[in-house]
Formats: C-alpha cells, structure tokens, sequence
C-alpha cells in the first residue's frame, strides 16, 4: 500500500531496522494516526537526492516520493495527493446525458381505450411516459415515450364508479365549486378522464408538466400523429380489460 504522507523523498526499505516506539517519538503530536499507519515526519529535507531508507519490526508502513520522474506512469497515482487512495473506480454512476433523450428520437406508442380498466390503463401509460421500463430509467429525467389514447370516450371503470366517482373543479370564486359525477364528465369532456388519472400518477413539479405533455388523448379512433409511426402499447395487466 503506498499513500502520500508528506512532501519528502522518502522511501521504506528493509535495510534498517527501526522500531515503532522510537519511530513514534519523533512523531509532532498535532499530526494523527490514519487507519492504524503513524503519519512520517520529515525524515529528509524537500531537496535532498538520496533517499532516506527504514523499516519497521511491523508490515504496516508508508511510502512517500517527491520526484515523480522516478516512478513509473502507471503507478504514479499512488503519489498523488488527489488520488491518495488510489483511483475512483467504483463511483462512476452514469447519468443520461441531452443526448439520450431527445424528444424528435423517443418512441410513440398507441392504445384503445375501449372496455379498458381506468385505473390499470393509466398506471401502464404513466410507466412508459416516465420511462420506468427502460433500463436507462432515471427519476430525474424525461427519459420516457409519447402515448397516444383513441376511443378515450369508452373507457371503463368496475364496480359503481360510473354514478359514484366525482370530478370536482373550482372557478376560484366564493361558491365555484362544480361536481359532476363519471358519466356526467364522460359525456361532457371524455378526454379528460384519463388525462386526469394519468396526471395524479406523475410527478408533480416541472417534470411532471413536462412529462404530461407526451399524453395524447383523443375522442374517436382517429389521431393526427400518423407521421410518428406509433405502435401497440404492450400492456402486460390481464386485467386491464373489462369483462363483459
């Protein structure tokens, strides 16, 4: 092990024997021991040319050396005080660059929303705009594809949902609260439903508003975005679709 302890041409050597306790005295009391070695005092002067050599009646030791034209490259990380420890190898994380993520080259996917489960289809559109069945998955960045709902008017829901469910919204007047109930928004604005529960499960803040805007919801089976070539969305909720 070779770490960088002082600015001194010092070198370690088994020619000498030293012991540590009188290694030890010599030792300025404001240095402190770093993982059981005794930081070396200096034992040359900066300028010197001959090293100095000892040794230890114990395996751990230091080595430092001033005149790096000495070592060879590929161990000169070794007398580095930036790299002391060696090099960092281990914290290399990857993180997405502008690169990886452009919008003009990301997937289009397409869906039917007909006879399918409100719920289920919104948390399988909200994990492919977030980007979560990529392995480049990264919370902090649009990493995710657009997708596209036709037939948004004949979504499902189980159970009582259709008369039960309520949609409020607020004029930001005294009084203007407005409630209507699934069948009522359905019949009203079908689109917004599921822009609505795909909205509630993305994150809320600017990444959020960004990641909403690759929601595509549309009345009827026809969409303006032919030129994008989208394809099925893989849906793997069995599910998803209503039985009838």
């Amino acid at each position: 092990m070779a770490i960088l302890c002082a600015s001194t041409s010092t070198i370690f050597s088994s020619s000498e024997r030293t012991s540590f306790g009188s290694l030890k005295k010599t030792i300025p009391s404001n240095q402190s021991s770093f993982l059981g070695f005794f930081p070396v005092a200096a034992l040359s002067k900066p300028g010197s040319v001959l090293p100095t050599t000892l040794s230890f009646s114990k395996r751990d030791f230091r080595v430092c050396f001033q005149d790096l034209s000495l070592v060879p490259e590929n161990q000169r990380w070794m007398f580095e005080e930036s790299e002391a420890d060696g090099p960092d190898i281990w914290n290399n994380t990857w993180y997405p660059k502008a690169k990886d993520h452009i919008n003009t080259e990301k997937t289009w996917y397409i869906v039917d929303a007909t006879d399918k489960i409100l719920g289920r289809l919104a948390s399988t559109i909200a994990v492919h705009i977030r980007g979560k069945n990529l392995a480049t998955y990264t919370p902090s960045v649009d990493m995710g594809a657009f997708v596209i709902v036709v037939n948004a008017e004949k979504v499902a829901v189980s159970g009582k949902k259709r008369t039960q469910k309520l949609y409020r919204r607020h004029s930001g007047r005294p009084g203007g609260m407005k409630v209507e109930t699934f069948n009522q928004l359905q019949q009203r604005i079908p689109e917004r439903i599921i822009e609505h529960a795909v909205r509630g499960m993305l994150p809320k803040g600017r990444l959020g508003r960004a990641l909403f805007n690759h929601l595509k919801v549309y009345k009827g089976p026809d969409h303006p975005h032919d030129a994008q070539k989208p394809i099925e969305l893989p849906i793997r909720d069995k599910r998803v679709q209503k039985q009838r």
